[in-house]
């Protein structure tokens, strides 16, 4: 009789991304950039934030891939809400915009990497690697205006007392900010890559608890706080 000796070989667990796009294609071509390297493996795929967040709770993916305009909401919101499910989640956003306020937006929400689709076939697995080893990503070409935009919003952070302001949510303090500059709901809805009805839930809420009553008495208080110029709403 022969018997063979069974070797002890520890695999190294591959690391698993979910892919979240509602383009059947797009999905295709990610999984097959992500089939280039064995380490890591395409556990599942959604084509909306409910499907991906089922997924999600249900396989634990290392890394997600989310794009950012999606049917049922935004890749901002659904950042939001896997990081909700579950902090040791990575975020990368992989979408059609490349303006800095999307990037910034998606960076404040708990996103690590920011890749641009007409790029994912050079950038995708660069993106990853950084992500899953603790770093962030950007496309080299917008990275410098983001980085300009963070800066700039850091210097405009101010120490406000006022006891009101100050029991407002941070999301709830960026719509006040909004609203006193003006802007309608949609224009506020695009800006912050929330609903309408998101939007309205907030401005109702701000109005509740500072105890105003019109857009323009928000405006006065936002003057009066020195969070706009008065130059912003003043006729």
């Amino acid at each position: 009789m022969i018997i063979i000796a069974k070797k002890s070989i520890k695999m190294k667990r591959k690391k698993t991304i979910l892919v979240v796009d509602d383009h059947p294609l797009f999905r295709e071509g990610l999984k097959s950039i992500i089939g280039r390297i064995t380490r890591y493996e395409v556990v599942g795929e959604a084509g909306n934030g409910r499907e991906a967040l089922k997924l999600a709770q249900r396989l634990g993916p290392d890394l997600v891939l989310v794009d950012m305009s999606l049917p049922d909401q935004t890749g901002i919101e659904l950042t939001r809400k896997m990081l909700s499910l579950s902090s040791k989640i990575r975020i990368v956003i992989v979408s059609m915009h490349s303006k800095a306020d999307y990037i910034v937006k998606a960076f404040q929400a708990g996103a690590k990497g920011y890749v641009v689709k007409e790029s994912a076939s050079e950038k995708l697995l660069q993106a990853i690697d950084n992500v899953l080893k603790g770093d962030y990503f950007m496309d080299s070409h917008v990275s410098k205006e983001v980085v300009r935009k963070l800066v700039g919003l850091q210097k405009s952070e101010q120490n406000i007392t006022d006891a009101a302001y100050g029991a407002l949510t941070p999301r709830e303090k960026e719509v006040m900010a909004l609203v006193a500059e003006g802007l309608t709901t949609n224009q506020i809805s695009e800006r912050l890559f929330i609903s309408s009805k998101t939007v309205e839930n907030h401005r109702s809420s701000i109005m509740r608890k500072l105890d105003l009553h019109s857009t323009i008495e928000v405006a006065r208080y936002a003057v009066k706080l020195g969070l706009i110029d008065i130059d912003l709403w003043k006729e």
